[in-house]
């Protein structure tokens, strides 16, 4: 299933660039509107690998937390990350009553975790550790550079089709023949551009939010926990929701978004009721498994 899901994921990276390499012929109307797609799509990709963790911590106001801040989180982190099999992460705080948590960086050796104060309050310390674990997870998977690629990539797709708005507005006239205004074109770059490159973003995150609640249970042992911290982040997260960049909700460990249908496209995460579901089924089977055989 782990290598199904880096085929799926990889799969939808290469979706995304090969649009951003598509927007920029669009936008130029010959070929040096591919190298300049390539060269965005290169610029891109090395901007948010090295600066993702950086931006990411910005958009929420996160804060440095020191260990004599909050001990018993630092041995809880230190324990799980034993555990996960990787270094430490880096520790910050987002003063922040909403229910939250993320983790970005490049790679295990420049990791980071980042808790609000609202979930600190809101779960207990099994709950607590199930959420550090799934982002252990992501971190150990390096889920948090590919998101931050997919945001990354995204957002310059949405960036050219502005300017080409921009000049659809004020500059109608082409210099490309081949070109020639062509309405698809347009409509493809400003429209249709932006839309997939959201969907294949969200579709995404979805397919690594499953991949990382099964590694916090395997890291923690107590996927129920995970499960109940999620339903109680679901309802609280609805009242209380976490402001910041859009482009980095995929980071969170839930992001609610109310509506049915054509709106959940749009969601930034699976159903949490159906990641619930999975969680329980896990402990179902780990119940089954330690269960004595009758002789």
């Amino acid at each position: 299933m782990r290598g199904i899901n880096q085929i799926k994921t990889a799969a939808l990276l290469g979706l995304l660039s090969g649009l951003l390499v598509l927007a920029g012929y669009y936008l130029i109307g010959n070929e040096q509107g591919l190298y300049l797609g390539l060269a965005f799509a290169a610029f891109t990709s090395f901007s948010s690998w090295y600066y993702s963790d950086r931006a990411a911590l910005m958009a929420y106001q996160a804060q440095p937390l020191a260990r004599e801040q909050a001990p018993e989180l630092y041995d809880l982190v230190a324990s799980l990350s034993a555990k996960a099999e990787i270094p430490m992460p880096k520790l910050f705080f987002v003063p922040t009553k909403s229910p939250n948590a993320f983790a970005t960086g490049r790679d295990p050796e420049h990791a980071t975790i980042a808790v609000t104060q609202g979930i600190v309050d809101l779960l207990s310390q099994e709950e607590l550790a199930g959420v550090i674990a799934h982002e252990l997870t992501h971190v150990r998977n390096r889920d948090t550079l590919t998101q931050a690629v997919a945001g990354t990539i995204a957002g310059a797709i949405t960036f050219l089709g502005r300017i080409l708005t921009f000049g659809a507005l004020y500059y109608p006239a082409t210099r490309d023949d081949r070109r020639g205004g062509n309405p698809l074109a347009v409509l493809f770059l400003i429209i249709l551009a932006p839309l997939a490159a959201a969907i294949i973003q969200m579709a995404i995150s979805r397919t690594r939010e499953y991949a990382a609640d099964l590694g916090a249970a395997q890291i923690t042992g107590n996927p129920q926990a995970l499960a109940h911290a999620l339903e109680k982040l679901e309802e609280i997260g609805k009242q209380i929701p976490m402001n910041g960049n859009p482009a980095m909700s995929p980071l969170l460990i839930i992001n609610p978004l109310s509506g049915e249908g054509l709106q959940s496209l749009f969601r930034t995460h699976p159903p949490t009721a159906e990641r619930i579901r999975r969680l329980l089924e896990i402990a179902k089977q780990q119940q089954e498994a330690a269960t004595p055989v009758p002789a």
